[in-house]
């Protein structure tokens, strides 16, 4: 990983006034290129500094996933890779908010367009799947450009709890629903 972030920063360093737009070309094609969201987040940080790189990761990454929505409507089938990771990893029927989606994109090691694609499964709409992508990619921008060099610095303690923090808030954002078993409903009558 460190070979990547040393020549994406290089090369985004040595793009003088057109860095923000290269960068936004990172982010559109960053799943082509193999170049996972946190580190172009981290680079965002380093080179634009806190506020710019957020706002130029949101884009991106808001950009990344319209693409994802274009692609998968004009070639469906292509994406049962990551319709079988879902099945495996989340079972054929899960059901998580838009708090949880957020939340999970800020985990490294979570496949960002899996969580696209659970996003399209409930929002079908092109408007509706745009704002929820916003939404849920502000975290991921805040966290990654803020903490950005320092996060790969943080001591095992600080993150477990940080770990621990993301699992309770991912628990706290679930949607809540109440499951009756058939017979407990419909109660059998004694004869």
């Amino acid at each position: 990983m460190n070979e990547k972030m040393t020549m994406l920063f290089a090369f985004l360093e040595s793009s003088g006034i057109w860095a923000p737009v290269v960068f936004l070309l990172f982010h559109s094609f960053r799943q082509f290129l193999f170049i996972p969201v946190t580190v172009l987040c981290i680079v965002g940080g380093i080179l634009f500094g806190s506020i710019l790189g957020t706002v130029y990761s949101l884009i991106g990454l808001t950009v990344s996933c319209i693409m994802f929505y274009f692609f998968y409507q004009s070639m469906p089938k292509t994406f049962t890779k990551i319709k079988r990771m879902k099945e495996k990893w989340l079972g054929d029927r899960v059901t998580l908010t838009v708090g949880q989606i957020a939340i999970l994109r800020c985990v490294p090691f979570m496949q960002y367009h899996l969580l696209s694609l659970i996003m399209l499964e409930r929002k079908r709409n092109f408007f509706s799947f745009t704002k929820q992508s916003l939404l849920t990619n502000i975290p991921v921008a805040i966290v990654y450009t803020y903490f950005g060099q320092t996060i790969r610095n943080l001591s095992p303690t600080v993150i477990v709890f940080t770990l621990f923090f993301f699992t309770l808030l991912f628990y706290l954002f679930r949607e809540k629903q109440i499951k009756i078993k058939w017979k407990d409903f419909f109660v059998e009558k004694a004869s």
